[in-house]
């Protein structure tokens, strides 16, 4: 019987041109892996290629691109390009803003890097409860005469959804344009995707999957690219965004239905001038999937003021050459004063981001920080936990909020001066991977609001203390170490 492998000189052969092909490998990624990547994150992806070459190879080749194909990127510079050209048919807020000057410089940067302008003359409302947001928005999708632009990170045709379903669909069936984006692989991994599917298929509502992974059909990217925004926009008049993704609060998971886990969420109805830079969001997003411009939605309504609050609309993600969210956030919180409360259902910080907040802390701020007790990810949880005694020891009060609730909002407020809201947690996958919506909203009476929610969470919460933190047991901790290194690798 002839042995079917190489034997011998053969055998050495191929070994040794393996080991060449290896060594080759690991010097060229040496010089390509750090290119415009954080250090922690291009260390984490060269000491899996240099411990297995073949495997960290591939899993680079999939997972370690994090921008968004050359079409997409020009297509976001191109429509950047188009906002500041015409950006002078909004009245912009400008040199005529009073407050702080730190605030004024926040907005320079927000436009600078996301070209949209800070405005005023709007009226907010927030919406602490699941069900209230989605009644709200359902109530104005009836009044639309125009058109709907929705988008969502997550969508689900189920009990709570369908009647703001059902009145999209009544509004296509009147004449409005309504457009829909969802997530693709953020959709698909809820129960009854088929379903929606079908629905969707069956009306008159327009529909695309956003950032598709559909090999068969040429669309491939990078699997953990998302589009993690929530928007809803009615005839450019009133806008709905913040955390709450479309789909009741149990995520239809009977486990999750069973232990009473639900989901927390704040939304924010806005009306004024901001919603049409809202929409320009959602438009830049709807050109990414469809070639179709919607320049035609893109003006201002007739009467454009709603109220008094100034906002800036902050999009954010990988189609940006620069981390937008993360450089307003850092911004904020060094401007600080007096008080940083921040919620994040998944706090996993980069170097920059937690050295703001512990040095806000050591400076004299009172910093505050909401997170679940429990969290619904596994590694992201115990990866958030690897950063409490750092906090703790700068003096952050952390407060847990109690199981098996999930506390999913995303926002945080700075002294009495500046409060945001949006779809972007604080950490590095928001940053740099998902793209992300926030809006920045100046003045007393939106803090006010909002503090009003973080005293809810607080009255729910139980505060951690660094003296019972250090008594875990060393497992948990050992847990919480190794899921910190999984944040790096991006």
């Amino acid at each position: 019987m002839v042995w079917p492998f190489p034997v011998g000189l053969e055998w050495t052969w191929l070994l040794s041109a393996w080991a060449v092909i290896e060594l080759v490998l690991r010097v060229v990624l040496l010089g390509v892996i750090p290119g415009n990547r954080r250090p922690n994150t291009a260390m984490a992806w060269l000491l899996a290629i240099f411990l297995v070459p073949s495997v960290g190879f591939v899993l680079f080749l999939l997972f370690g691109n994090f921008k968004l194909s050359r079409r997409r990127t020009e297509q976001q510079a191109a429509v950047n390009e188009r906002v500041r050209q015409s950006s002078s048919g909004i009245q912009e807020l400008g040199n005529c803003y009073e407050g702080p000057a730190w605030v004024k410089s926040a907005a320079e940067l927000n436009k600078h890097l996301g070209s949209l302008p800070l405005v005023d003359a709007n009226s907010v409302k927030l919406f602490p409860g699941y069900e209230d947001s989605f009644k709200a928005m359902t109530a104005a999708i009836g009044e639309a005469k125009n058109f709907v632009n929705v988008e969502f990170y997550i969508m689900s045709s189920d009990e709570l959804t369908d009647p703001l379903l059902t009145a999209l669909e009544e509004a296509a069936d009147r004449g409005v344009e309504v457009r829909l984006l969802f997530d693709h692989i953020g959709t698909l991994r809820v129960k009854g995707y088929r379903q929606l599917l079908k629905r969707l298929r069956s009306g008159g509502i327009k529909w695309r999957r956003m950032l598709p992974l559909l090999p068969i059909h040429g669309q491939w990217r990078r699997p953990d690219l998302r589009n993690h925004r929530k928007i809803v926009v009615v005839d450019g008049e009133v806008a709905f965004t913040g955390s709450q993704n479309l789909v009741e609060p149990h995520y239809r998971k009977p486990k999750n239905i069973k232990s009473g886990r639900q989901w927390v969420e704040l939304m924010a109805e806005l009306r004024g001038p901001v919603v049409p830079t809202l929409n320009i969001v959602f438009a830049t997003d709807w050109l990414s999937e469809t070639d179709e411009s919607l320049q035609h939605q893109l003006v201002l309504p007739e009467s454009t003021s709603a109220g008094h609050i100034p906002a800036q609309v902050v999009p954010s993600g990988p189609g940006f050459s620069t981390e937008n969210n993360l450089r307003l956030f850092n911004t904020l919180i060094y401007s600080a004063q007096e008080r940083i409360s921040i919620c994040s259902p998944y706090f996993v910080p980069d170097d920059s981001l937690l050295y703001a907040i512990t040095t806000a802390a050591q400076r004299g701020v009172e910093v505050e920080l909401f997170v679940s007790e429990k969290g619904d990810q596994f590694l992201v949880h115990h990866a958030q936990r690897s950063y409490y005694e750092a906090l703790l020891n700068a003096g952050v009060r952390v407060y847990l909020y109690r199981a098996p609730y999930v506390l999913h909002a995303k926002h945080f407020t700075i002294d009495d001066e500046v409060a945001v809201i949006g779809s972007s947690n604080m950490d590095m996958r928001s940053f740099s991977l998902n793209m992300e919506v926030s809006v920045m909203m100046l003045g007393a009476d939106i803090v006010e609001q909002m503090r009003s929610v973080e005293n809810s969470y607080r009255e729910g919460s139980r505060e951690l203390l660094l003296e019972d933190w250090m008594r875990r047991p060393i497992l948990a901790k050992y847990v919480d170490n190794v899921a910190r290194l999984t944040a790096t690798v991006q």
